[in-house]
């Protein structure tokens, strides 16, 4: 049973793209595929998995739907279509045959991600129908009840429909844009595992997608850049406690990090870096290279961390970015000057606990305990897991005890995103 869901799960996307370009529409090429499914769940324990699951579950699902069209009152035409020469090539090929056209799981993606279609149901979308995931599974991604979730997936279907989004891969005058909304997507997608260690698949799932945009899109930094950012922070998640506890970037235990997927984000950045065309995500990739190549948190490269930031700032000036360059400013020139600049974001950030954790570490080492109390205190309170209320009330309490102890800045700051519970 979980050899036929891992494998349906890792054709599923490459399916239902071959079957929206085959027939032009989204919802039967999903129905169909889910039909195959049914049938692979019966016919795969008993006769086991094909050598190409994607082949065979295309092959499958072109097949029902097809009987579908024809029993469409208005499928004359289409099913006249189905009989032209390149279907009819495709259909010769065996289950284990057919060819699948790498941009169509492109064209997909890009379907999904397109502007016209609001950033949440572009995320459910890309989950169902590109990763796989059940209604089910995304909904419980992003703690909404099923009912909601399903209403998105049912209302991004719509507007692909009512808006005519084209089924294709943007022009080089859209691409940038496009391809930027769909990293995010892709970025959101990790962030909702990474907001907690044990939603390890949301993270694999990303990172597999990413995979596959990279894989079609080998000459776009940026894709490379956002597969290194997911890489290198990845590669950390097992110092960083078990999601009740929060273990803190100079506290971890290294030996524990995955070298292996270091070793690779880090052949990734420097990638990026020859081809000199460093966007958002290559420079948030390459701060974590920084960070994973200290053998200890004592010998990290601050004044190299801070030239990157100013590099990031420049291209992305966002108050996150200047909060997370603020803290990487404390470590090289003090925790004064890091006060300075986190006093400048507090208007911006004042909901957002880290802001307030990182100005508690930071008057802490001044030497301003009472302040330091507040801060902690109003971090606790916006905090939004239990690892973080627990972490941040007891530094609180040492705090008023006049314990002495500091927060340091990449533990409790996102370079933006991935690495936000180090």
């Amino acid at each position: 049973m979980h050899d036929v869901e891992r494998a349906f799960r890792e054709a599923h996307g490459q399916a239902v793209a071959t079957l929206t370009r085959v027939f032009g529409d989204i919802t039967l090429a999903e129905d169909a595929v889910q039909d195959a499914f049914v049938t692979a769940l019966d016919r795969w324990p008993r006769d086991g998995v094909p050598g190409n699951p994607a082949g065979w579950i295309v092959t499958t699902a072109r097949n029902r739907a097809v009987d579908v069209v024809r029993r469409r009152r208005r499928g004359r035409e289409l099913t006249e279509q189905i009989a032209t020469d390149r279907l009819q090539a495709e259909s010769t090929a065996g289950p284990e045959d057919s060819e699948l056209v790498p941009d169509d799981q492109l064209r997909l993606i890009f379907t999904c991600c397109h502007p016209a279609i609001r950033l949440e149901h572009q995320v459910a979308l890309t989950l169902r129908l590109v990763a796989g995931l059940t209604s089910t599974e995304v909904a419980s991604a992003f703690l909404v009840p099923e009912e909601t979730m399903a209403k998105r997936l049912v209302r991004a279907k719509s507007t692909i429909k009512a808006a005519h989004i084209p089924y294709r891969v943007p022009d080089d005058v859209e691409l940038p844009g496009r391809l930027r909304a769909a990293l995010s997507v892709l970025y959101l997608i990790y962030n909702a595992g990474a907001d907690d260690v044990r939603r390890r698949d949301l993270r694999a799932e990303a990172i597999r997608l990413t995979r596959v945009l990279v894989a079609l899109m080998p000459h776009e930094p940026e894709a490379v850049g956002l597969l290194a950012l997911m890489l290198l922070s990845d590669a950390r998640v097992p110092a960083r406690g078990d999601g009740a506890h929060v273990v803190l970037l100079k506290d971890q235990d290294r030996s524990l990090w995955d070298h292996s997927l270091i070793s690779d984000g880090q052949e990734l950045v420097l990638a990026c870096m020859r081809r000199r065309r460093l966007g958002p995500f290559q420079l948030q990739a390459a701060i974590q290279a920084l960070h994973c190549a200290a053998p200890r948190y004592e010998e990290t490269d601050w004044a190299a961390i801070v030239r990157f930031y100013d590099r990031l700032i420049a291209v992305m000036p966002t108050p996150v970015v200047a909060l997370n360059r603020a803290v990487a400013v404390a470590e090289t020139e003090g925790p004064q000057a890091g006060l300075a600049l986190l006093d400048g974001v507090v208007e911006q950030l004042n909901g957002y606990h880290l802001l307030h954790a990182s100005r508690g570490s930071l008057l802490e080492r001044l030497g301003r305990p009472h302040e330091a109390a507040e801060a902690y205190d109003r971090a606790a309170a916006l905090a939004r897991t239990d690892a973080d209320v627990a972490f941040l009330s007891r530094r609180l309490a040492e705090v008023a005890v006049g314990l002495t102890g500091a927060l340091d800045g990449e533990g409790t700051l996102p370079v933006a995103g991935p690495s936000a519970r180090d």
